[in-house]
């Protein structure tokens, strides 16, 4: 899950909610959408592989 801040940066959120605290994760902070969605490809692919 991408979200934009007031910043203008883009953060990665992970899909599922933190059992814990029950808040999402923060997976990391992107200056462009673009970078945000191809990290997040590659989280998807390296928790399959």
């Amino acid at each position: 899950m991408i979200r934009k801040l007031k910043s203008g940066k883009y953060r990665l959120y992970s899909r599922k909610k933190d059992a814990r605290t029950g808040r999402r994760k923060n997976l990391g902070t992107f200056g462009s959408l673009e970078a945000a969605k191809a990290h997040e490809r590659a989280v998807q692919y390296f928790k399959r592989h």
